[in-house]
C-alpha cells in the first residue's frame, strides 16, 4: 500500500521536470554550440525540479554536474536541436540515477533473504508480498517471524503466510532473535523450501539496540540479500536510513 506515495512522488518528478526542461531549453533553439553560460539556465531548472520532488541535495547536484559535464561544448548535430541534445543526455543520466544493469536476486538455493527497515515501512506485508512473487517463479518460499517486539507481528505474518500458501515458522516464547533465525532455517530445511524470508523488527528511527539485533541474526542465518524496505513517502531521509542500514548489513537491494 506505500506505492500510493511513491508513485505520486515519481509522477510529480517527472511531470515536474517535463514542464521545466520544456521551457528552459526553448532558450536554447538556435544556438550552434552549447556552452556553460547557454546551459546554466536550464540545468537550474532541472536541479529546481529534483529538489521540489524531494531528492538529497547531494543527488541533485551530483546529477546536475554529470549532465553539465557532458553537454558543454559539444558539437549540435544537424540533424537535431541542442534542446534534443540535452534531453537525450538527460534521459540516459536519469536511466543511470534510477538504476540500470542487473538487479536480479542471488540464484542461491536455498536463498536466504533478510528484510530490514524501520518501524512501519511495511516490512512483514513486503515479506509475504515477495514470498509470493518468488512462489511464482517456482520457488518453495518460507517465512520466520523475527519480529518479536510489534503486538500481533508473528499473527500478521501467520496470517498471510497462510493466505499465500507459504511456509512460516514462529517462536512465541523465545526473546534471542539470533536463535529464532537459526532455528527457522532447520525448520525450512525439513519443510523442503528453497527460499527463506526473515522478517525483523523495526523502530521509530535507527538506534544501536536495532542495529545490533539485526547485525547478530545477520550473522547467524548468513543471508544472500539483505533488503532495506522504505516507505514512499519518506523523501531523501531514505538517504540516511539507507546509508545506516547499508553500513551496518551491506544491503543489496531496496
Amino acid at each position: 500500500d506505500s506505492a500510493g506515495p511513491a508513485v505520486s512522488t515519481g509522477r510529480f518528478m517527472f511531470e515536474s521536470l517535463t514542464d521545466k526542461l520544456g521551457s528552459a531549453l526553448r532558450n536554447l533553439r538556435g544556438v550552434g554550440r552549447l556552452t556553460e553560460e547557454n546551459m546554466a539556465d536550464a540545468l537550474k531548472e532541472v536541479r529546481t525540479a529534483l529538489l521540489a520532488a524531494d531528492v538529497h541535495f547531494k543527488v541533485a547536484r551530483d546529477f546536475v554536474e554529470r549532465v553539465q559535464t557532458q553537454c558543454v561544448g559539444q558539437e549540435v548535430l544537424k540533424s537535431v536541436t541542442p534542446g534534443q541534445q540535452v534531453i537525450k543526455i538527460i534521459h540516459d543520466e536519469l536511466v543511470k540515477l534510477l538504476g540500470e544493469g542487473e538487479n536480479s536476486l542471488s540464484t542461491a538455493r536455498p536463498l536466504k533473504i533478510l528484510m530490514v527497515g524501520l518501524h512501519g515501512s511495511g516490512k512483514t506485508t513486503s515479506s509475504a508480498k515477495l514470498g509470493k512473487l518468488l512462489k511464482k517463479r517456482g520457488y518453495r518460499p518460507f517465512v520466520a517471524a523475527c519480529d518479536i517486539y510489534r503486538p500481533a507481528a508473528i499473527d500478521q505474518l501467520e496470517i498471510l503466510a497462510k493466505q499465500e500458501e507459504l511456509g512460516f515458522y514462529s517462536d512465541r516464547v523465545s526473546r534471542d532473535v539470533p536463535a529464532i533465525g537459526g532455528a527457522a532455517l532447520e525448520a525450512a530445511k525439513t519443510a523442503t523450501a528453497d527460499c527463506i524470508i526473515f522478517d525483523t523488527a523495526g523502530r521509530l528511527q535507527i538506534d544501536h539496540d536495532l542495529v545490533e539485533e539485526v547485525k547478530k541474526l545477520h550473522a547467524r542465518v548468513q543471508p544472500d540479500e539483505v533488503l532495506l524496505v522504505a516507505d514512499g513517502a519518506l523523501g531523501q531521509e531514505a538517504v540516511n536510513v539507507a546509508k545506516a542500514f547499508h553500513d551496518a548489513l551491506n544491503l543489496t537491494g531496496l
